[in-house]
């Protein structure tokens, strides 16, 4: 699904606050609860997310571009289809200290059953990375308890899926530090719970592959596809 939206954004210059911003966290509420069949719209309600406590005439001026997009692109649709194999892969990526504010990154992942996409996430990260490799590796690990969950959940249901769950992610020190041990005396910044990965790919459960960024698929939840102030 692609985001054309963006290209609605223009620079309002009234950047004062709101003074009654009860409207606007209303939409943001439902546009939420639209994102579950929406996955192209995450990013962005993400980010408004963000201004929710204290929007402005800006970001009110942005969200309705948000919904003028939508009004646009009513017809757009998941695509489930019933024939495709049962194996799952999933696309991970994160964009290092993207946001200017406060220099945290956002991260984002899409899974999929087969050729359906069952499963996403655009989240902003808790506290600053210091390194490309840092932000990337906490989004694979992130991945990886989706995968557990996913099987549990399809297990419950009695679907087993095919094959190894698949990984792949567009930055090669994440892609060796899942794999070599070696190099996990050189990153004793990153919390060990993120370590947890290498577990599951060490014993089979998980397989990690690097994916050249010009494929990357999930670069639409983690940055704005087309030059806007969401950068």
């Amino acid at each position: 699904m692609s985001t054309p939206w963006s290209t609605f954004i223009t620079d309002f210059p009234n950047n004062t606050l709101l003074p009654d911003p009860k409207t606007y966290r209303s939409i943001l509420s439902g546009l939420h609860y639209l994102t579950i069949t929406r996955p192209d719209i995450s990013y962005y309600v993400n980010w408004a997310y963000q201004k929710m406590h204290n929007p402005s005439h800006e970001d009110w001026q942005t969200l309705k571009h948000l919904l003028h997009y939508l009004k646009g692109s009513i017809t757009l649709n998941l695509h489930l289809s019933h024939n495709s194999l049962l194996q799952l892969t999933a696309y991970s990526d994160a964009d290092w200290a993207s946001s200017k504010n406060d220099r945290r990154s956002t991260s984002g992942y899409l899974v999929y059953l087969g050729r359906n996409l069952i499963s996403w996430s655009s989240k902003k990260h808790f506290i600053v990375s210091r390194s490309s490799t840092e932000a990337e590796y906490k989004v694979p690990a992130n991945t990886a308890a989706e995968f557990i969950w996913l099987n549990s959940l399809l297990n419950e249901i009695q679907i087993n899926p095919q094959g190894t769950p698949i990984l792949y992610c567009d930055n090669l020190g994440a892609t060796y530090l899942s794999v070599n041990p070696v190099f996990h005396a050189r990153t004793k910044h990153i919390e060990i719970n993120f370590h947890f990965i290498c577990e599951r790919v060490t014993a089979k459960q998980l397989q990690i592959r690097f994916l050249p960024s010009t494929h990357q698929l999930v670069d639409i939840l983690t940055k704005p596809l087309l030059k806007s102030r969401f950068q």
